[in-house]
């Protein structure tokens, strides 16, 4: 099913299945396909459009926003895993309140934890961030997008191919970040941990098809947008009637172009 989606817009803007992307000349992303974080497999990868008015400013505003969030979220990651491994801080983190470092725990749980004064610092340190870099001041100073005039020691290069592959990372990494933390607080809010056991979550509705047909690595029980989350029986079944047989079609629909 997939395949044959592919195959029909593949065929759609190049004339062929299985057509280069150089024949699609009216694409207006050609315009950024060889900025940085192209990258493969996907290359230029903007399935909602965003970049379709060819507009140089917006793309480089979102790219800013892109590499800025893609930081946090390695940061973030970062502090999940961090506590787990090497243990909390020594001490008090609130002396006033009694509330030691160990006290607080991981995770979203966490939350409800820490004082209205920790929050305070903690937003505080953030409006900083933003005013005394300058908000927006990369792309508005016509840098490159995420340069806030920082060198990161041991990072930071003057050879242009080492810079340029070593900022490729850091959008790949943050995009994986970004993946990766959006996971976590699923998976924590769902478990009482960013690592817990899927048995933990008790309360789904979708544990009652868990062990149907389909159910399959990497993925398990697999249904984003929630149409089994009402666990009714009957409506599964024809779901899965339906699945099956748009399936047998589109493998000969896919055989159909190949052969």
């Amino acid at each position: 099913m997939m395949a044959i989606i592919g195959m029909f817009f593949q065929d759609g803007l190049t004339g062929s299945a299985w057509g280069d992307w150089a024949l699609y000349t009216a694409s207006p992303l050609r315009a950024f396909e060889n900025e940085l974080g192209a990258q493969a497999p996907l290359g230029f990868f903007d399935p909602l459009g965003l970049s379709s008015d060819g507009d140089a400013y917006s793309f480089r505003r979102r790219r800013s926003v892109e590499i800025k969030h893609g930081r946090v979220c390695m940061l973030a990651t970062m502090g999940y895993i961090t506590p787990e491994l090497t243990g909390k801080f020594p001490g008090f983190l609130s002396p006033g309140s009694g509330l030691k470092f160990a006290d607080i725990p991981n995770g979203l749980a966490a939350i409800g934890k820490v004082p209205a004064a920790g929050w305070f610092q903690i937003f505080s340190w953030m409006a900083f961030c933003e005013v005394g870099a300058g908000y927006d001041a990369d792309v508005n100073e016509k840098k490159d997008p995420g340069n806030m005039g920082w060198r990161p020691p041991l990072l930071a290069t003057d050879n242009p191919e080492v810079k340029k592959r070593r900022l490729a990372s850091e959008l790949a990494n943050g995009r994986l970040a970004m993946m990766a933390i959006i996971g976590m607080f699923f998976q924590d809010g769902l478990t009482g941990s960013a690592w817990g056991d899927w048995s933990n979550y008790t309360d789904s509705p979708l544990r009652a098809f868990e062990n149907e047909l389909g159910v399959q690595e990497p993925v398990g029980f697999w249904d984003p947008l929630a149409f089994t989350a009402d666990g009714d029986v009957l409506a599964f079944k024809r779901r899965r009637c339906v699945e099956l047989k748009h399936g047998r079609i589109s493998m000969l629909a896919t055989m159909g172009y190949i052969t």
